[in-house]
């Protein structure tokens, strides 16, 4: 089964018409992108754009020989002529299948948005799941065998991915194609990178793909360190990479602090922005926690408070007891929590602060802090298969590719 992406961009195209903002500025050439349309076996139309006729043509095929045309969702982009020859399009009811004469099947899944989802098989049993802009799927049962593509909104919504991959509906061979593209992710090098970090890609539009030919989409790594000064949005990068997978333990070592209103906004700030789905726990204890390969991802927030509690727990603050063990009592925490890291099965994202660029500490223990978070920050990126640098919420690769 092959599917042509007539477009693949959000339903006013991209760059939207009229947008001043940076990333439509910027989405010329092969980021421009139609909204989307897919071509299945040049004989079923999901969703009709402007202009459809000159995309098919434009990658070598034509519409003559579609025999369906399905909608799924309501189009609020440019108004939509139906081109002389085309069937009328059509949508088919939440939970019915349609079996078309080509051979193919398709069965309407129930959104949790306005619009309606289509999981197609083709003549040669091969299975595609496409979704409609800003919706997950509602209610899917488990899954007894993963679709072999998927073509969804993963930048708008990639807790529908989380969801798939929680019914194994979306599996590691799963090509997953990132469609309905908008200017919320500035197109390019960041799109790509962030896309693979859930797993995912993007294609030009025009492109042809066949479905069951598994592409090799880069892994998303088990470790990852994200480094960051206050406020250039590490925390939100380090959430980012993981939106995209259900069930994910937020580690918060910074405790609750209690009595500290201005801490407890933080904390309330920090849970609004994470997936309903996730499960915050408070602690610094993370050994167990890596040991235990069959849990789910990890998201650790952040290294720079787990140093201050093992400081705090060494008496690194005092130089007698510093002196007296406490320097090689923390180098020794320091080295099982890489120990730990290296060892571990799951996946893990960990934040930490970047501060040895800043001014020089004016006391003695601010300087000792501030050397050995740059210890505990090396030891860790040492352990990790990606390490980022966030600037102004920016992420700079330092090891890996996204």
């Amino acid at each position: 089964m092959d599917v042509t992406l007539l477009g693949t961009g959000a339903p006013s195209g991209l760059p939207r018409p009229g947008c001043p903002c940076a990333a439509c500025a910027v989405a010329l050439g092969p980021d421009a992108r139609a909204a989307t349309s897919l071509l299945v076996d040049g004989t079923l139309l999901l969703d009709l754009i402007p202009g459809a006729a000159f995309a098919a043509a434009r990658s070598g095929h034509s519409l003559n020989g579609v025999r369906q045309v399905l909608l799924t969702h309501p189009h609020d982009g440019p108004a939509v002529e139906v081109p002389p020859g085309l069937p009328q399009p059509g949508r088919v009811p939440d939970g019915r299948e349609l079996a078309l004469l080509t051979g193919h099947r398709v069965r309407a899944l129930a959104m949790d948005a306005p619009g309606t989802g289509y999981a197609v098989t083709g003549p040669d049993g091969h299975r595609l799941l496409y979704l409609p802009p800003g919706c997950a799927p509602a209610g899917l049962e488990e899954s007894t065998e993963p679709y072999e593509m998927v073509l969804a909104d993963v930048s708008g919504r990639p807790d529908a991915l989380g969801r798939l991959r929680e019914t194994g509906a979306v599996g590691p061979t799963t090509d997953v194609i990132a469609v309905h593209v908008d200017h919320d992710v500035p197109p390019g090098a960041e799109l790509r990178r962030r896309l693979a970090a859930a797993g995912a890609r993007a294609v030009p539009d025009g492109e042809t793909l066949t479905v069951g030919t598994y592409e090799n989409v880069p892994d998303v790594p088990r470790r990852t360190l994200v480094l960051g000064g206050a406020r250039s949005g590490k925390s939100v990068e380090a959430e980012r990479r993981l939106e995209a997978f259900p069930e994910v333990v937020y580690v918060a070592t910074g405790g609750t602090r209690g009595g500290d209103s201005e801490w407890a906004e933080r904390v309330r700030l920090h849970r609004d922005r994470r997936p309903a789905s996730w499960r915050t726990l408070e602690t610094c204890d993370l050994g167990p926690l890596l040991e235990d390969h069959d849990g789910p991802p990890l998201l650790i927030d952040c290294l720079a408070l787990w140093l201050t509690d093992a400081m705090d727990a060494v008496g690194a603050w005092d130089d007698a007891e510093w002196a007296g063990g406490g320097q090689r009592e923390l180098r020794a925490r320091v080295t099982g929590l890489a120990e730990a890291l290296r060892a571990t099965r799951r996946t893990v994202v960990t934040v930490s602060n970047e501060v040895g660029s800043g001014i020089v500490p004016a006391t003695a223990s601010g300087r000792r802090y501030r050397d050995e978070l740059g210890r505990l920050n090396a030891a860790v990126a040492a352990e990790c298969e990606h390490v980022l640098l966030v600037v102004a919420g920016q992420a700079l690769p330092l090891r890996g590719s996204f």
